[in-house]
């Protein structure tokens, strides 16, 4: 069974609410107001059957012009409109403007009501027909019926649902179940003994009872206690469907309209927009840059300064790459259509669709930028990852991807699937996460490595390697330990770099122990045997050793494990050896032994027998009772 999303738009008082009454047997007025003044001031939702049997959900908007931003919210989701002219007035002020937000926000299937034609004759009804196929010239509305009607008397009424259905066979396009389920918020209320209801209609994808959801751009988790889809119970609601859904732990003064319904972690609030902007050409006005507006998208308004990209001013008619700086949080998708309008006076100026949801802060005049919006705008979701990963200049998250281009996990590795065999990205996996970044940025960090690798072998001859801490905090300091250390397993994988603990080298690099090497080691050696166990801090091991690569020959021996430092002090591997070797034999013939003890065993001084106690604590061999020391783990001997 499918889901119909039917929307009016019209001139106010032209008699779209009497209409949906007749065709559904309800009033969509909600409010004391509206049926005081006899207009629609907010949206209402009914629904009735067409003859197979489908649903048929409508939305009655307002009609009067301070009535637009809800005539706007009501829009969202429609999969056709009713566009309503009464016979005795024709096509008036209101019904242009609506007229023009339908064509900007892609609505692309409609029929054009007559209604009160039992208020003129046929001649002016003939005449009027004729006045709106000249104005829908040009517009999707080009060539659709005309229905005449009287919600009064039910003339026509019978061959409005035929067409209604004859339209929804023909036009209306399946819905995304297999994307993120996103519902746009139109309205919020409580009930009491439910809590917090919220309405609005599911623009893609599925939800479930009881699942848990983020709303958008609060932040605030909650859970779907209930659905109602054409007021009935439901398990679940379907992209096309009109729902209200009750939320738990959650309050209503936390949620407003324009807020988002989707999945939790599955999208990103953003404070600016990239997008194509589109200029009415009956526009009185021009859009100059940085000029304040309105912005209507989803079920949202919020007021905005747009930056013009590749001009000053965007004239009636025209179009342009724009960003958008939003002055409050937003959470939108590609793809999704906005409108436009003055800040003051408050008209319909234009409108368009969103690029790029997440972008970076852009440079005017920038002829690279405004190329790689022409393929956003364009591309797959293939191209938009790919141009997102080479913006970021770092290695993005699957689970980001999904949040920047509001795509599900799986829609994101599919197409990071493409990429990869593409040669355009490379993929790294890192736990339960899959990272990329974007071949360009991975050359261009091989390049600088090497580079560095081969200074530093220049400068440092007896260095094993320039250790991974500095290469990461020179190349890439923001990137996660986890995520660098996958990088330089790939590189080292490749063959591009050499990897030795701590250590990492160019891959032909060797140490070459030339005769001053030898010396100095030999001097070092020397040194320390002759202290014994009178440990040397290791300044002072270097002020007794002459020769200006003395600071790189001790710092290999270290490396290579032939002198061992404990703190600030150093000895060789052979004299920490048998200072465990005396400790292990005192301790199993005596169970237990103080500092004291240990430096008198040494013949050494406390700071040394201290630092050695300690070193053996934290290897375990040792554990400190009171002021002793007992032997804890003969395996590490």
């Amino acid at each position: 069974m499918r889901n119909i999303i039917i929307g009016t738009a019209g001139h106010i008082d032209h008699g779209k609410t009497t209409l949906i009454k007749a065709l559904t047997g309800r009033d969509t007025d909600r409010w004391e107001e509206e049926k005081r003044r006899g207009i629609t001031i907010d949206l209402g939702f009914t629904y009735f059957d067409l003859p197979d049997g489908s649903k048929a959900g409508i939305i009655d908007v307002p009609g009067h012009e301070k009535f637009v931003k809800n005539m706007l919210a009501g829009v969202v989701g429609m999969d056709m409109v009713l566009l309503v002219i009464a016979a005795d007035e024709g096509i008036m002020p209101q019904t242009t403007e609506h007229l023009n937000i339908l064509n900007l926000l892609g609505v692309e299937n409609g029929i054009v009501v007559m209604t009160k034609c039992d208020l003129a004759d046929e001649e002016w009804i003939s005449l009027v027909k004729e006045d709106i196929t000249e104005s829908l010239t040009s517009t999707f509305l080009e060539g659709a019926p005309i229905v005449e009607v009287s919600s009064k008397t039910g003339y026509g009424i019978d061959k409005l649902i035929q067409e209604i259905s004859n339209l929804a066979d023909m036009a209306v396009k399946e819905r995304e179940l297999d994307t993120i389920p996103r519902l746009p918020i139109d309205r919020v209320f409580s009930i009491q003994g439910f809590g917090t209801v919220i309405t609005g209609t599911l623009i893609t994808g599925i939800l479930k009872k009881g699942e848990e959801v983020e709303i958008y751009p609060v932040n605030k988790l909650c859970r779907i206690r209930n659905i109602q889809v054409h007021s009935s119970d439901a398990e679940k609601a379907y992209a096309g469907q009109r729902t209200a859904i009750n939320l738990s732990n959650i309050r209503k003064d936390d949620i407003y309209r324009g807020c988002v319904i989707a999945p939790v972690n599955s999208m990103k609030n953003t404070m600016m927009l990239d997008v194509k902007l589109n200029l009415l050409k009956n526009s009185k006005r021009s859009v100059i840059n940085r000029s304040r507006l309105h912005l209507y998208t989803g079920t949202s308004e919020i007021l905005t300064r747009v930056v013009l990209l590749d001009r000053d001013e965007l004239k009636p008619g025209e179009s342009c790459y724009a960003q958008l700086r939003l002055e409050e949080e937003v959470a939108v998708r590609r793809g999704d259509k906005f409108i436009a309008r003055f800040y003051s006076p408050l008209e319909t100026v234009g409108g368009g669709e969103i690029i790029e949801s997440v972008p970076l802060k852009r440079k005017r005049f920038d002829e690279n930028l405004i190329e790689e919006l022409k393929i956003k705008e364009k591309g797959t979701g293939a191209d938009v990852i790919e141009k997102l990963v080479k913006e970021t200049k770092d290695l993005s998250s699957v689970s980001v991807l999904a949040k920047m281009t509001a795509l599900t996990e799986i829609e994101v590795k599919d197409n990071i699937e493409i990429l990869e065999q593409e040669e355009k990205i490379s993929i790294f996996k890192v736990k339960n996460d899959m990272y990329v970044w974007h071949k360009s940025f991975e050359i261009e960090i091989e390049e600088r490595l090497e580079k560095y690798l081969f200074n530093y072998h220049k400068d440092n001859k007896y260095a094993k390697g320039a250790k991974k801490s500095e290469i990461k905090s020179k190349l890439l300091p923001a990137l996660k330990q986890l995520l660098f250390d996958a990088v330089i397993q790939t590189f080292a994988e490749k063959g591009l770099i050499k990897q030795s603990d701590e250590f990492i080298s160019l891959p032909y690099f060797k140490i070459e122990y030339d005769e001053d090497y030898k010396e100095i080691k030999e001097k070092a050696l020397n040194i320390l045997n002759d202290a014994k166990f009178e440990f040397l801090k290791t300044n002072e091991l270097l002020e007794k050793i002459s020769h200006a690569m003395k600071d790189e020959v001790v710092s290999l021996m270290l490396a290579e494990k032939e002198l061992i430092k404990l703190n600030d002090i150093v000895t060789t591997t052979e004299l920490y050896e048998e200072a465990k070797k005396i400790l292990v034999e005192f301790l199993n013939k005596n169970n237990k032994i103080s500092a004291a003890q240990y430096r008198d065993l040494l013949d050494t001084n406390r700071k040394t027998a201290i630092a050695l106690l300690e070193h053996f604590d934290m290897i375990k061999l040792t554990k400190r009772v009171e002021n002793d020391r007992i032997l804890l783990d003969l395996t590490i001997i």
